[in-house]
Order: structure tokens, then C-alpha cells, then sequence
């Protein structure tokens, strides 16, 4: 699960106009010119995954120790055998969990897809969505949803394939693998606007704080911290790609234009190598990761202390 203090404001500064002697503006960022749609639907999406998940749970009808009888087929199982009021751990594999041996020996790769859509249980569903609602509704208004979507998505799973390539025994379910790429998209917009920004220091220590926190508690069980890992990194390096803002200098030349006006370049040279650099480094990963998960390798043979990075246990809640 992923802990509240992911619901701050990292990026609470203001845009610095470098052509009004470095004052700010009043212009808070981000400069919300979309209205967010992509993630309100990914959040009803969740919810109405839970509710089939449950229907299809039946826990009534398959166990005698239930919670909440009176929901009936979507009563919830025993707190000994799900303590977040959820379906057993079987459902959950039915359903789409993400579980190495079926996706390399069985082929399902669609189980690195589906589940970042399915949920351990009501307290696991309202943590992450709450944590998706505020961080991706306003990166969605700054960014579009195709940009926000695509980070949301890919991140999630690149989070699923770096948890297959670490954790074998255990099936893992959550959408916060995604909303960590949406916490590492939020850092490196960060640093490649780096220029734009005031009170940038504050805006950075606040954001590895939240990052360092939530991957500190995804040590403690049963929360797969590879997963969040995984989409940390795949959100990091696409925000270098997709999260990135023109110079002011370009932008106020295209809209003025005057006559002797030098143009300038639409991006630094900084900015360019970053997308650069991500954009090898992404490729490379995630070929690289998808290549040694179907050959059946896993990755901790080749490094020993990886395994203290995450709980291990039967079922994993990302």
C-alpha cells in the first residue's frame, strides 16, 4: 500500500520568468490548460474491478468464516486470511494477478497488464486510489491525459515486470506500481524544467522525502516494493521524455515574433541530452527486463542483498 504522505504538493513553487529580472510570477504551476478525465475513469475502472472481483469471490458460498454476511456474495473473506477486506488470494490469481510462473511457463503475459486493475481490498483500493486521484488529476491538467495516461500505464508495467524478475513465489495485485511512475514522471519534469521553476531546492528535498518514505514502508509486509521500484523507474525516465516545457525565451518569441528578434531554441542543450539519455536507458531496460523475464531467470541470484528490498510472502499488495 502506499502511504499518505504521497497526497503532498512536491511542486508548490512558482514559474520564474528569466525576462522580468528573475522575479516570479503570479502564474502558480502547473498552468492547468486540460480538464482531467483519463484518471477519474482509471479510478471508477478500479472500483468496478473490485466489485466483479467480489462478486465473483462469493465468500459466502466457499467459506463459512466471512466478514460482513450481510452483503452476501460480496461479503469479504476472515481478517486471518485477507486483513484488507478483500477476496482470497485465489480470486485473486483467477482474476489476473500478477504471478511469474503462469505468465513465463503459461505465457499470460496480459497478467503484467491486468494487475495494476486489481486490488487486495477496500482499505488496499481507497489508499491507492486516492493517491492516483490527487497526484494524476493535476499532472492530467498540466500535461493532457495522453501523456499522463501513457506514464500511468507503461510505468505499471514496467513495475510488473521488474516484480516477476525478483519475486516468483508470491502473486502481486495493485495499481500503485503506476502511481509510483506517476511520482517519478513528477520528479523528472522536475529536474528537466529545472530552470523554470522557483524555490526548486524545497520543491526537490519534498519529493525524494515522499519517494524515500513510500519505498521505506514498501519494505514492511505485504506490500511488493520491486513493483513499486519498478514504476518508480519507468515513470522516472519517461517524465525526461514526456513531461518536458519549453523555454520562456521560445515561447514568448513565437507568440511576438518581432522584426530583429534572435529565435531561440525550443529546448536547451541540457534538456535534449536528458531525453537522450532516458530514452537509451529506457529502451535498454525494458527490452533488456521483458528478455531475461521469459527465459525464466531470476535476479536475485546475481544480487544477494536485492531480496531485503521487499517483503516476501505468499500474496503481494502493491
Amino acid at each position: 500500500m502506499i502511504s499518505t504522505a504521497a497526497e503532498e504538493d512536491p511542486e508548490g513553487g512558482r514559474r520564474r520568468d528569466p525576462n522580468n529580472g528573475g522575479e516570479t510570477t503570479t502564474t502558480t504551476i502547473p498552468d492547468l490548460r486540460w480538464r482531467s478525465w483519463i484518471i477519474p475513469i482509471v479510478v471508477i475502472a478500479n472500483v468496478v474491478v473490485f466489485i466483479i472481483v467480489m462478486y465473483f469471490n462469493d465468500c459466502p458460498h466457499k467459506s463459512h468464516r466471512c466478514l460482513a454476511k450481510f452483503l452476501g456474495r460480496f461479503s469479504f473473506e476472515s481478517f486471518k486470511s485477507n486483513p484488507l477486506l478483500g477476496p482470497s488470494s485465489s480470486t485473486l490469481e483467477k482474476m489476473g494477478a500478477l504471478a511469474w510462473g503462469k505468465i513465463v511457463h503459461k505465457r499470460q503475459v496480459w497478467r503484467l497488464f491486468t494487475c495494476m486493475w486489481l486490488h487486495a481490498g477496500v482499505i488496499h483500493l481507497l489508499a491507492n486510489m486516492c493517491c492516483v486521484a490527487f497526484i494524476g488529476v493535476r499532472l492530467e491538467q498540466q500535461f493532457g491525459f495522453v501523456r499522463v495516461g501513457t506514464i500511468y500505464l507503461v510505468s505499471g508495467f514496467c513495475g510488473s515486470i521488474l516484480s516477476c524478475l525478483f519475486l516468483q513465489n508470491a502473486i502481486s495485485v495493485g495499481a500503485s506500481s503506476a502511481l509510483f511512475g506517476l511520482l517519478g514522471a513528477m520528479l523528472s519534469e522536475l529536474l528537466i524544467n529545472w530552470t523554470t521553476y522557483d524555490n526548486k531546492g524545497v520543491a526537490l528535498i519534498m519529493l525524494l522525502v515522499i519517494v524515500g518514505v513510500n519505498l521505506g514502508l514498501g519494505t514492511l509486509p505485504p506490500v511488493d516494493n520491486f513493483a513499486h521500484i519498478g514504476g518508480f523507474l519507468g515513470g522516472f525516465l519517461l517524465g525526461f521524455l514526456l513531461l518536458i516545457h519549453p523555454q520562456f525565451e521560445w515561447e514568448e518569441n513565437r507568440v511576438s515574433l518581432m522584426p530583429g528578434t534572435i529565435v531561440k531554441p525550443k529546448y536547451n542543450t541540457c534538456q535534449l541530452v536528458l531525453c537522450i539519455i532516458a530514452s537509451i536507458v529506457f529502451v535498454a531496460g525494458f527490452t533488456s527486463g521483458l528478455v531475461i523475464l521469459f527465459r525464466g531467470d531470476n535476479l536475485n541470484r546475481y544480487c544477494k542483498w536485492c531480496h531485503k528490498l521487499s517483503y516476501s510472502s505468499k500474496s503481494q499488495w502493491t
